[in-house]
């Protein structure tokens, strides 16, 4: 039989990241799904299921089966408090296995990046490390993908009774440990635009003061892997003051998690990825990974 695999690898990426946190475990963990499904190929029914669902169950068994063995991946605001005083020394945490961002264009084509941008978002990704694996399998199956809970009990193995329970703790903790971004509002095009451009100029112009003005009252700043923290406009301007002016800075705009990012380069070196959120006018959230690997999985060679 031929069945094409290829077709579905994009979407499968986006599940298995949603899962794990993690686009290089994820790119891994698509590997090992299409292997198996290659090798049980002759088994395929085309009559019992659909050959996507049918990967998908590869799919969450792969990731439920590598969960077992590792730990989750947290944003430093999952791991204590934020700090208001930007004065405070960073506590640098390279063994920490961090969250990464995943570019946009792996992970979506364009004609469905929109439906797809909120399950895919840093905050809901990096809550749902706060869930044991199976309770982030059962909320994806059912409410990302709509699955019918029996479909995901037999998936899992279990009862209809028990993905309904698993479902309802899963969101019950989702919500208690979910930051207020995700009540944020989306600005139009036009003015992402506009704060995008001014946001780059504050780094490449050492402006602090235009970098300041942009920043939501509210504003927190996470620096994986660096543990420590900062919110506020207070402490995220000064400490990020700072920053644009010890260095020559640029900016290349890319999109990450169903979200505003840039590539930064500092004195004309690869230093990291930094993905916004936006909240009207004003930046409400910037987490900037400072890891220059991660720039093997995005494209700026068009800049």
């Amino acid at each position: 039989m031929t069945i094409d695999l290829d077709a579905h690898r994009r979407e499968l990426l986006a599940h298995c990241y949603r899962m794990t946190g993690s686009v290089l475990d994820a790119e891994d963990l698509v590997q090992e799904t299409m292997l198996r499904a290659w090798r049980a190929r002759d088994d395929f029914d085309s009559g019992r299921a659909s050959l996507r669902t049918w990967l998908y169950r590869i799919a969450t068994n792969v990731c439920l089966t590598a969960l077992e063995r590792r730990g989750r991946r947290p944003l430093p605001s999952g791991l204590g408090a934020a700090t208001f005083e930007p004065d405070a020394p960073l506590v640098h945490s390279p063994e920490v296995p961090w969250l990464q961002p995943v570019p946009d264009a792996l992970i979506t084509d364009p004609a469905a990046v929109v439906a797809s941008r909120g399950s895919v978002r840093l905050a809901l990704v990096a809550a749902m490390q706060h869930l044991s694996a199976r309770q982030r399998a059962v909320l994806l199956l059912r409410d990302v993908l709509a699955w019918p809970a029996a479909e995901v009990a037999d998936l899992l193995g279990t009862s209809v009774a028990a993905v309904n329970s698993l479902l309802q703790r899963a969101r019950t903790q989702l919500a208690a440990v979910s930051p207020a971004e995700e009540s944020t509002v989306e600005p139009d095009d036009a003015t992402q635009r506009a704060v995008l451009d001014q946001f780059a100029a504050a780094f490449e112009n050492s402006d602090p003061e235009l970098l300041t003005r942009l920043l939501a009252e509210d504003v927190t700043l996470e620096m994986p892997p660096h543990r420590t923290w900062f919110a506020g406009r207070h402490a995220v301007g000064t400490f990020l003051g700072r920053v644009v002016r010890a260095g020559s800075w640029r900016l290349l705009p890319t999109r990450a998690n169903g979200q505003p990012a840039f590539g930064t380069y500092v004195d004309g070196h690869e230093h990291g990825i930094t993905v916004l959120a936006l909240n009207g006018f004003q930046v409400s959230r910037v987490v900037a990974f400072h890891d220059p690997s991660l720039f093997r999985w995005f494209d700026f060679n068009s800049h």
